[in-house]
This record gives structure tokens, sequence and C-alpha cells, in this order.
């Protein structure tokens, strides 16, 4: 299992399109798409089925115009024109061909795993809610972009993983390698998101969302449980699940529950994120000699 997370920002707007990657080197590279003026747009590749310029958006995609009218994250739309479809299109939409390619390379080495153990409809819940969690965080802390792609999901995906293991602890027999290797993929793709260009709110919204619901849909039975039938009727009945995992489970979901309400009250009444939180935009990008964040290299 790998990881890594590209977003692609548009340029001249500071539009941002979120793209998700996990390759198998944990790497991660991020491109500045530029906007153009409709009279200056040329199209190439089959007429109607064209993309930018490779000079604008590298990725083979449109403009941030069309995805901006095919249903990518804009909080102007979200809040004041009461579009709030737009959380869960975004999910949809991808910044280009290698997006999509990359993003499907992600569920091969993330999804499959989780889908072959827990079932398409629990995993399946678990990404749209890791992606609705990225969109909103997002939203909350990001004005003036709009925002594309499965990055959220995608690091719901590896929250669930994270809250699968530790609910499941006592089922795993190497346990320290397991979770240590866990962590560490997910630091590196945290760390890649403070990059200049890369919309890491996505990244935590999503991460935080799928780990406390990994929490109420992937705990596993205690060992023994589906031989009970085996066992004496006179023997004492033990719970299907233990009691760590009982607590766990009610605190992650009513900790999910607030969390969810608070953030999007906070969105639709327009509240910015950054007045309450003056530090918070260093977890999306840290400027240094090299580079700043506000759009420009």
């Amino acid at each position: 299992m790998s990881g890594g997370v590209d977003i692609e920002r548009e340029g001249a707007n500071k539009n941002r399109a979120n793209n998700s990657s996990y390759v198998a080197a944990t790497a991660s590279s991020s491109y500045l798409i530029e906007d153009m003026d409709s009279s200056q747009w040329t199209s190439w590749f089959l007429g109607r089925f064209s993309f930018e310029p490779l000079r604008e958006n590298p990725l083979f995609g449109p403009s941030s115009r069309t995805l901006e009218k095919l249903g990518a994250l804009e909080w102007t739309k979200v809040v004041h024109k009461h579009q709030g479809w737009r959380l869960i299109t975004c999910i949809w939409l991808h910044a280009g061909v290698i997006h999509l390619l990359t993003n499907m390379l992600c569920l091969v080495f993330i999804g499959i795993r989780l889908e072959q153990q827990f079932g398409f409809v629990r995993i399946g819940v678990i990404y749209l809610v890791s992606g609705f969690g990225g969109s909103v965080l997002s939203s909350l802390f990001i004005r003036n972009s709009i925002s594309v792609g499965a990055s959220g999901a995608l690091f719901g995906l590896l929250g669930a993983m994270l809250a699968e293991l530790i609910t499941n602890w006592t089922l795993y027999t190497n346990k320290a390698a397991a979770l240590l290797t866990l962590l560490v993929i997910i630091a590196i793709n945290l760390a890649i998101g403070i990059l200049p260009h890369v919309d890491n709110f996505a990244h935590i919204g999503g991460f935080l969302s799928g780990f406390l619901f990994g929490f109420v849909l992937l705990p596993r039975p205690r060992f023994g449980w589906f031989d009970r039938r085996n066992i004496s009727a006179n023997a004492p009945v033990k719970s299907k699940y233990k009691s760590y995992q009982y607590m766990l489970w009610l605190v992650s979901l009513l900790l999910l529950v607030a969390g969810f309400t608070v953030a999007l009250v906070m969105l639709f009444r327009g509240e910015n994120g950054n007045n309450r939180c003056h530090w918070c935009h260093y977890m999306s990008c840290v400027p240094t000699n090299r580079w700043n964040c506000d759009g420009t290299a």
C-alpha cells in the first residue's frame, strides 16, 4: 500500500482542482493551471472532446470554467447560490485524464483490500462521507478557489484503515509493524499537503471523517463469535464485540455527528474558518524562501 496526493490549482483566478494520486513510491506532484480568457482558449483533439493546451493544463483536461459548469466545488455558489450539491459532485469530477488514472490507481492499492474484507457497501459509504467531509472543510477555509477530485475520499480510506487497525487491535498478530507502516504513509501524504498548490484541508477533512466512520462501520466480531453454535448451551454468552469497540463506536459516532453539524452550520452562515483559527492556513501551505502561498511561485 502506498500513497501520494496531487492537487491542481487554477492559477490566474486562484482556482484549484483537488487532484489525488496514490503511487507505489508514495510520491506526489502538483500542477499550476492558469485559466485563460475564452478568446485565447484553443482546443484540440476531436472538437468538443478537447483539452486545454498542455502549458495550461498538463493533465489533459478541461478549463476551470468547464469544471465549474459541471459541478466543481466553489464557496460562493455553495453558500450564496444554495448549490450545496457541489459538496458531492466535485468528488466525481477530475481535472484531466492523468488525474482520473491516478485516482483509479489509488483505489487499486487501497480500496480493493478494504472492499474484499468489508464489502463494497460499507467502504462505499465511507468513501462518500469522507469526500463530503473533505469538501466541507475545504470550503470553510478556502474561498477563492474551485476544487475537484477525490483526494478527500481517498484520504478517508486511509483514515478508515487506521481506525480498523485500532478497533480490531487484538485480532492482529504483527500489530506494531502494521501500525508503523500505516502511520508513515499517512504522515508522508499529509506532509505533502503543506506544499503550495495543494489543498490539504480536503485531505484533513476526508481523513478525519474516514477515521471516525471507520470505528462505526469496520469493527470485527470477537474471535470465535461465528463458532458459538458449537458451544454448550450452558456456557456464558459473550457479546459480539468487545467493550472497548462499543465505546469507540459511540464516541466516534457522536464526534462525527457533532463535527458535521458544527461545520455545516458555519459554512452556510458564511463564516470563514480562518477567522476562528488564525494558524490553520499553515496546514495547507507553509511559505518558504522558495515559494509563497498566495498562488504565485
